[in-house]
């Protein structure tokens, strides 16, 4: 396993990561949990993100029994919650946002639901228009203070925010965010390659990566049709099932089985090589990713010996596929 800094952080996060989202209380038990992180934890992952709003709250509290179960050293692993939409269906006006009270609230109970002492990283799970940027970095600013967060971040900020928030904290003395975890894959490129790009040296940000496979095109597992035990049959998925079948969707599933030629070139999976590329870029902190099955978790491993194979030469192969390089920013 590789490890890098957290941004400018001294924390070592590893390269691949494990997330939650909403497998962990929908579709896994926590013996079936534990057996996939366990898998993970073994491979050298030591960050396991997760969030108030996955599953109502039902994945943080199966994670937090697997963790219990695991019996891990606490200093061995990493484990983060993000805060906005609350950990209830239809959450009354307390329960959801970046308001202090209920940034407060949200902390405790992820506490409680993963069974730790403190939350190595805590985020803003998207913007809140509602609340003040101000009010919400001095709650975080207290977590930390407090013990109850060691570092917090963003995610799905835009640049203009994220800098908001890091001139109000270096302003009034507080926290700024260490982190970002924005959407970031070979087809969701411009806001992490472009708009983030003067924030990688300008405040040292941090990045974990979320949806490195395009919700699962880039598996290759879409190139001949819909699977019958796909997700996007289950209820609540009808807007990822919308999103592959729409003209989009057909022309990005042509560019994947372009691209699966590359891979089969470099005796590789396609998830492989997508993950692979997302870990390519010098400002990835680490590329979360899930899985339900051990096998999974081996595949998404097998990701890191792929890299290296990414040569200039592969690259451009690459590039000439997804024709969507995004363009810099002119910023004179």
């Amino acid at each position: 396993m590789e490890y890098r800094r957290l941004g400018k952080s001294g924390l070592k996060v590893s390269a691949l990561s494990f997330g939650a989202w909403v497998t962990f209380g929908n579709q896994m038990d926590v013996a079936a949990a534990l057996e996939t992180m366990a898998a993970a934890y073994d491979a050298g992952v030591n960050f396991f993100d997760n969030a108030e709003v996955y599953a109502a709250g039902k994945a943080e509290t199966i994670m937090g029994l697997a963790l219990k179960k695991a019996g891990w050293a606490r200093d061995s692993y990493i484990v983060s919650s993000k805060v906005m939409f609350g950990a209830v269906n239809n959450p009354l006006p307390t329960q959801r946002g970046l308001n202090r009270k209920h940034v407060y609230e949200a902390c405790h109970q992820a506490l409680k639901r993963l069974q730790v002492d403190y939350l190595d990283l805590y985020f803003c799970h998207r913007p809140d228009p509602e609340t003040p940027i101000e009010e919400t970095v001095r709650a975080m600013s207290e977590l930390i203070q407090q013990g109850k967060v060691l570092y917090w971040g963003t995610s799905e900020w835009s640049a203009q925010q994220i800098m908001e928030a890091y001139s109000i904290a270096r302003q009034y003395n507080l926290i700024p965010p260490t982190m970002e975890q924005p959407q970031y894959n070979m087809f969701h490129r411009q806001r992490f390659e472009v708009e983030y790009g003067r924030l990688y040296e300008k405040i040292g940000l941090g990045t974990t990566i979320w949806s490195p496979l395009a919700s699962g095109l880039l598996t290759g597992k879409y190139n001949d049709g819909l699977p019958d035990d796909s997700r996007i049959h289950l209820p609540g998925y009808e807007w990822l099932r919308d999103m592959f079948t729409s003209e989009e969707g057909q022309q990005r599933i042509a560019k994947v089985r372009e691209l699966s030629t590359i891979a089969a070139e470099l005796n590789t999976t396609m998830a492989c090589m997508a993950l692979a590329w997302t870990l390519k870029n010098p400002n990835v902190s680490t590329v979360i990713t899930g899985a339900s099955r051990v096998e999974q978790v081996v595949e998404n491993m097998q990701s890191l010996a792929v890299v290296e194979q990414l040569t200039a030469d592969i690259m451009e192969k690459i590039e000439t596929v997804l024709d969507n390089k995004p363009e810099a920013l002119d910023f004179q």
